[in-house]
């Protein structure tokens, strides 16, 4: 593909994620159009070389290939309504966030308005929009993937569709983001521990990384245990963890550090035990939050 049949596309939100994007497809020599509800953040694009919009409805006409970057699926569809009759014959890419039945009510009005529809996520920074291991991945129609996947691929080297319906890269951000704040705010606990003895957090972040890779070297065991539903495995069973989770109190006694975000999962530690999971896998915790209105 030369620089002068690339797609063109339209990227519909400039927050920092949105201008990311609109920056990769600019510096991939895509005629790239902006939008955004306050017009001044698209300067810095337009002196890179995007084009303006004014409206929205014209931004959405400009191009076959819409992407739209704002924080929910409510808010993306809120923006478009006044171009909604352009999107007819368009391919409509969301990058937002929000839940599976988000996604499939975006779905339903975009198809409705003559748009097919996909619904993806950046599993990365907007810094590493663009990188060759950044990974996106998208839920719907897979004629639209397999159209744009050259130009989609423009944002992130690692760029995956994983089915036809339409929810399923909601589903999945969801299911894998919620790993994040319980694993910030572990760090951020540790961060809190250190510094009542003195020390920098910065001491602890290589110890984390090496702790993160451990974790990450696990999953895969713990996936197919889940799976499979054989937990007998009892190598890190939930009971070794309800034994650590008797130093909670000591540790606060010694550094005045708040630890009450850990009661909800020392309880689920103690619903498992209960259910009979004691010396079972921790991965055994996924049947308690599968079944929580009964037991195991």
């Amino acid at each position: 593909m030369t620089r002068d049949n690339r797609t063109p596309v339209t990227v519909i939100g400039l927050g920092s994620m949105g201008r990311a994007l609109a920056e990769a497809f600019i510096d991939a020599g895509h005629p790239t159009t902006v939008w955004n509800r306050t017009p001044g953040k698209a300067a810095p694009l337009v002196d890179r070389g995007a084009v303006h919009a004014d409206r929205v409805e014209d931004a959405v006409a400009a191009s076959p290939l819409v992407i739209a970057c704002l924080t929910t699926f409510e808010d993306t569809r809120h923006a478009l309504d006044p171009a909604a009759i352009a999107l007819r014959g368009r391919s409509l890419v969301t990058l937002n966030s929000g839940s599976p039945a988000g996604a499939r009510e975006a779905a339903a009005w975009a198809t409705a308005h003559g748009a097919r529809f996909l619904a993806g996520a950046v599993k990365n920074v907007p810094s590493a929009v663009g990188a060759p291991d950044t990974l996106l991945y998208y839920g719907g129609d897979r004629t639209v993937f397999e159209e744009h996947r050259t130009t989609l691929k423009v944002l992130g080297g690692d760029t995956v569709h994983l089915g036809d319906e339409t929810d399923l890269a909601a589903l999945y951000e969801m299911a894998v983001g919620a790993m994040l704040l319980p694993a910030l705010t572990g760090f951020f606990q540790g961060a809190a521990v250190v510094r009542a003895r003195g020390l920098p957090a910065s001491s602890t972040v290589r110890f984390a990384e090496k702790w993160l890779d451990m974790i990450k070297s696990l999953l895969p065991v713990y996936a197919e245990e889940i799976d499979s539903g054989d937990y007998t495995d009892g190598a890190s069973s939930v009971n070794l963890f309800l034994a650590g989770a008797a130093h909670d109190e000591a540790l606060v006694e010694e550094t005045n550090v708040d630890t009450a975000w850990l009661a909800p999962l020392n309880d689920l530690l103690r619903r498992a035990a209960d259910a009979g999971h004691g010396e079972h896998s921790i991965a055994a915790l996924t049947e308690v939050l599968r079944h929580p209105t009964r037991e195991g």
